[in-house]
């Protein structure tokens, strides 16, 4: 980031005065289609998508040099799974039923790629059909099973490449991180604890779908398809609310003829249609915050995801999780003065629910903030130029990062479920983390 860029975001947050758009976003007509590497920066995107929280798609020639794209794929554009069973065949992945409902998803089984590669051909040869039912590899960790690098400040150099993307590792030629979503705090964190990430692969034939869902936590992600076609409908923020039941609650399948019942979905009629795009094989698709979205595989398909936070939807996250625990403390309300520690049951069932809670949040927050700290700090003392830290990570992006954490932290520390949380066993109280990353933001004003 460079400080012209850092300069337009931050009086882009300065003028939301600490609050997030309301009411329902008008979709768009169309994506943008982002065709030549060379000419497209990361202000560009930066200022052009990830700030006004718009979709975008890039053209294959982002992803050409990817490994994944010759090794996993034959001549003809197909699932090469003679590879993919020669590499990874024993490795266990999760498999999801498409034509099973459970609650608003589908349920899982796990098995070695090599039994669902089986299931795949025969489903292939009996015309996409299988009393099996259609399943569909996703969620699949591959990068901290060992098969992927993993991408982080303290995982593996970074070597800058001449089309504006990294070179994440030397490990394995499978693909590069693009450079304009290197700044992923979600994946970042769970690194450092080295317990979980969110970086996926998905693999699946014709007619493989994913059900009508929002990103966990509000986050980005990206998704670039190494073969194969998949169709996108999406719902900008808020209009998924005109696409609630007359119990409250959101559809499975945005395609299913139920929602034209008007007594069983009485605003559908003031949802607007969605934004369909169909992402060909090798491009890349930027998906918003919040953005409600249902997937559909039109061929067989391969493809590559991480979810990802950083300062720009960092808010967004912050109120998804009050949300979040509303939720949770409404569901258990009559309990609220008989249960012993209401408060804390709370927190933990939210966490159970959602994967965190007030403390992770917090920790969160803290892990990045310190990094971010001491990259401000090493890039002062040794006047080190934009992008000499690592990853692009250079002191006007830190600076960029801590303003967004002090924001979201001081709104955490004023919040009353939050001053409920025990903090005693912290290892730095966040009245004191709030107090440096303040301290931070006025000694960076001169940067």
């Amino acid at each position: 980031m460079d400080r012209e860029t850092r300069v337009f975001a931050e009086r882009h947050f300065r003028g939301l005065h600490g609050c997030l758009p309301g009411g329902a976003c008008r979709t768009p007509e169309r994506a943008d289609f982002i065709e030549k590497p060379d000419s497209f920066s990361y202000a560009d995107f930066f200022k052009g998508y990830l700030l006004p929280n718009l979709p975008c798609v890039f053209s294959s020639a982002f992803t050409e040099g990817w490994g994944s794209r010759r090794h996993w794929v034959t001549r003809s554009g197909k699932p090469d799974f003679d590879y993919l069973l020669q590499k990874y065949g024993d490795m266990v992945v999760p498999v999801a039923n498409c034509g099973v409902q459970e609650y608003n998803s589908n349920p899982k089984e796990h098995m070695p790629l090599r039994d669902y590669i089986s299931y795949w051909k025969e489903y292939i040869q009996e015309n996409y059909s299988s009393p099996r039912g259609c399943l569909y590899l996703k969620d699949w960790h591959l990068c901290r099973q060992g098969g992927l690098p993993q991408h982080g400040p303290d995982s593996c150099p970074v070597i800058p490449l001449s089309v504006g993307i990294h070179r994440v590792s030397p490990m394995e030629d499978v693909y590069t991180l693009p450079v304009y979503f290197s700044s992923d705090w979600l994946n970042e964190y769970w690194d450092a604890l080295d317990v979980d990430d969110y970086r996926f692969v998905y693999m699946g034939p014709a007619g493989t779908w994913s059900p009508f869902h929002a990103d966990i936590f509000r986050s980005f992600s990206w998704s670039v398809n190494i073969c194969g076609r998949k169709k996108w409908l999406l719902f900008p923020p808020g209009q998924e609310e005109a696409l609630r039941d007359r119990h409250g609650s959101l559809p499975y399948d945005v395609t299913s003829p139920a929602l034209l019942d008007t007594r069983l979905y009485p605003s559908h009629m003031h949802c607007e249609p969605p934004l369909e795009i169909t992402q060909e094989a090798g491009e890349m698709l930027f998906v918003p915050s919040g953005w409600h979205h249902q997937v559909h595989n039109l061929e067989d398909t391969i493809s590559v995801n991480h979810n990802w936070v950083n300062g720009c939807n960092l808010a967004a996250m912050w109120r998804f999780l009050q949300r979040e625990l509303q939720a949770v403390q409404q569901e258990i309300h009559e309990w609220r003065d008989t249960m012993l520690d209401w408060h804390h049951h709370c927190q933990v069932i939210m966490k159970s629910c959602s994967g965190i809670n007030y403390e992770e949040f917090y920790h969160f927050l803290k892990i990045i903030a310190e990094r971010r700290l001491l990259t401000l700090a090493d890039g002062a003392d040794t006047g080190k130029p934009e992008g000499a830290c690592g990853a692009g990570l250079g002191p006007q992006q830190a600076a960029f990062d801590i303003s967004r954490i002090a924001e979201v932290l001081a709104s955490v520390t004023a919040n009353p479920d939050f001053q409920r949380v025990d903090t005693s066993t912290f290892s730095l109280q966040p009245g004191d983390l709030l107090q440096q990353l303040e301290e931070a933001v006025a000694a960076s004003l001169s940067l």
